[in-house]
């Protein structure tokens, strides 16, 4: 399944668990357990809409452990705000782990259900993602602007 964007046609790969990957335009083809993809796809255009601020979906995650606290410790970061690598890892327990959790976010299979754009540079820079620099300005741009007209 797809679901077309502001950033592109998102791909969507599900399992009967829940949402294994959100691929970027240009990826492998998508599919998978209709329901998990339906629900997806909708909380996705809710996102984009700017109707929804944070996800509610089934996830079936596959990575190491350390990259799943870290995949999921994203979810925390409140809509229209950032933190840098250093404050995730502090906050993940592993203070000294910065660079760990910029490689776990890179291999982040579920961009912006669990929002790695959030994440920036110790001085605030923007930094890697998958998606492209552009697309994370923008998905930040849409954040911030509907964080400050909405409760």
């Amino acid at each position: 399944m797809h679901v077309d964007t502001p950033v592109g046609r998102l791909g969507l790969v599900a399992s009967e668990r829940g949402l294994r990957r959100v691929l970027w335009p240009g990826e492998p083809d998508a599919g998978g357990d209709e329901a998990v993809l339906a629900a997806a796809a909708a909380q996705l255009r809710e996102y984009f809409d700017g109707t929804r601020r944070t996800f509610d979906l089934p996830l079936d995650l596959e990575g190491t452990p350390f990259q799943r606290r870290a995949w999921l410790a994203l979810a925390e970061i409140p809509y229209g705000e950032t933190r840098s690598y250093g404050e995730q890892a502090r906050r993940l327990g592993a203070p000294r782990s910065a660079r760990a959790v910029g490689a776990a976010n890179g291999a982040n299979p579920l961009p912006i259900v669990l929002p790695c754009h959030r994440l920036v540079g110790a001085d605030g820079s923007l930094t890697g993602f998958g998606g492209g620099l552009a697309t994370k300005r923008m998905l930040l741009e849409l954040e911030s602007a509907r964080a400050a007209t909405r409760p």
